[in-house]
């Protein structure tokens, strides 16, 4: 089968990386007093010839315990990047290889991760291929002739919107402006003529070192990177304005987060900053479509690993504390999320991976799968789950249009490929498929669903998109390829099942309930 998406995966357009369940329990503990604490043990000089590595370190208690832990750091030869003593989460990097193993040792210490297997100077050279297809001028004039007064030209094109009855939702409302929804990914172009209208350039940042960087345009993806975040932004909020396309939520504003590297990798100190940075700037949805480097499973039976779930998970509960609901895309590896054991041939993926086989209660996708984050599977033109989704029974919480092969689910005409259409930098369009291109239809629900209740908390918010939500009965046997083998086989009933969740997304029901 011909890839419809990202080659290594991290931005979740096909394939891409998988969505777990687990409940875990990484909230700071209560505070030690300073008298309790002491440095760790350190050598009088700290070692520096190692490679140069980034790491997170965890602090137990409140801002004594992390003055007390910062000067631990610095004996173990560590420089401090930024400290998000809000979440109890310290930015270092370091070149002494000893370095995560001594800060361990410290009071007030939770846990301590390298977020790489790659020295901070190494950047690959490969180029990042999102497997996007191109919309043709004649599909365009076509689409342009078609449209109807109240359709942007290429608005016959997208299938998607009808399938979540968004054309109807938007005769009633385009959603709030005083709505923000921030896409935590590889750079939104704001420029493009569908997403200035809308765009909140005071909630974008550029998060990529784990500091954020508020310089104009930093949150846009440089030339030769990445176009999966203003993809995902069109989706959610491109204007409705008589040009191109038509977002799930066009009346609402989108911000950029950028985390991910020039190379496509999505670090665990870019994710913590971006969630910090929504969370403190007004956004209240944010969409999550990539799954956390280097491991597409981390495993909390490894000192590193754990690391990196414990500071990503302290930054999405954060976030959801400050009114922020946080959704993500489940991954399209085709794998069942609730099964006793995946093969993880894949990681680490920025050095060289090799296989392992994982237990999804104690290795996770982040952050997909953390506590309270809506995890969202994909579905094709025919209402489908999508040949490449991941699901399971427990793990997926809803579903939504991120399309599928044209051959495996042909959308109704106009529409002319299976794929989701949505922007591109430099003004343009393009198609694409992934569970990258459900969340962020999820997200413009939510956006409309806080538009209408405005005053409603996250969980409130989460509450009524899965209420609102059309009930879609297990497809089996399900043989998407049509080759007589089944490809999949659906767990649960009517009302929640491995494939939709709770079920399709329903953006009318979210603007007149």
């Amino acid at each position: 089968m011909a890839h419809l998406g990202s080659r290594r995966g991290r931005a979740l357009a096909l394939p891409a990386g998988l969505a777990l369940t687990a409940s875990l329990g990484f909230l700071p503990s209560g505070a030690a007093s300073a008298a309790e604490l002491s440095d760790a043990p350190a050598a009088s000089v700290a070692a520096t010839n190692g490679p140069k590595l980034s790491y997170v370190v965890n602090v137990e208690g409140g801002r004594w315990t992390a003055a007390s832990v910062k000067k631990a750091i610095a004996a173990a030869g560590g420089e401090v990047v930024i400290s998000y003593d809000q979440i109890g989460v310290i930015v270092v990097h370091s070149q002494n290889p000893e370095f995560a193993k001594t800060v361990r040792q410290a009071r007030g210490v939770a846990s301590v991760g390298s977020t790489r297997t790659a020295p901070l100077s190494v950047q690959s050279d490969d180029a990042v291929d999102e497997g996007a297809q191109s919309l043709s001028a004649a599909e365009a004039k076509a689409a342009a002739a078609t449209a109807t007064d109240e359709q942007d030209p290429l608005e016959p094109l997208q299938w998607d919107l009808p399938a979540i009855k968004a054309d109807k939702a938007h005769q009633k409302t385009l959603g709030s402006k005083r709505v923000t929804v921030g896409v935590i990914d590889t750079g939104v172009d704001d420029t493009h003529p569908d997403l200035a209208p809308n765009f909140d350039a005071k909630a974008s940042a550029n998060c990529v070192s784990g500091k954020p960087d508020t310089t104009a345009g930093s949150w846009r993806p440089n030339p030769g990177e990445s176009d999966h975040g203003t993809h995902v932004a069109g989706t959610i909020a491109a204007a409705k304005n008589g040009v191109g396309i038509t977002g799930v939520a066009p009346g609402v504003k989108v911000s950029g987060i950028k985390v991910s590297t020039p190379d496509g990798f999505f670090y665990t100190e870019a994710v913590v900053c971006g969630f910090v940075w929504a969370a403190e700037h007004g956004v209240d949805i944010t969409n999550n479509s990539y799954y956390t480097d280097p491991w597409m499973f981390a495993c909390k039976n490894d000192e590193d690993q754990k690391a990196l779930i414990e500071a990503v998970t302290r930054a999405t509960r954060y976030a959801e504390r400050k009114g922020t609901v946080n959704v993500a895309a489940a991954g399209n590896s085709k794998f069942d999320l609730a099964a006793d054991s995946i093969v993880d041939n894949s990681s680490p993926n920025d050095t060289t991976p090799g296989d392992r086989v994982i237990d999804p209660k104690e290795c996770l996708d982040y952050p997909a799968m953390l506590p309270g984050v809506v995890t969202v599977s994909a579905t094709g033109a025919k209402d489908l789950k999508a040949s490449y989704s991941n699901y399971g029974l427990g793990v997926i919480d809803i579903a939504a249009p991120g399309g599928d092969r044209t051959e495996y689910q042909t959308p109704d005409a106009p529409a002319v490929n299976g794929r989701i259409l949505s922007t591109t930098v430099n003004g343009g369009y393009n198609y694409k498929a992934g569970t990258s291109m459900a969340s962020p239809h999820a997200a413009g629900v939510l956006a409309l669903i806080k538009s209408t209740h405005p005053y409603a908390s996250p969980a409130a918010l989460k509450a009524l998109l899965y209420a609102q939500a059309d009930d879609r009965a297990c497809t089996n046997p399900y043989d998407i390829e049509g080759d007589g083998k089944i490809d999949a086989v659906c767990e649960g009933g009517k009302n929640k099942n491995g494939f939709y969740g709770a079920g399709l997304i329903d953006a009318l029901d979210a603007v007149r309930w």
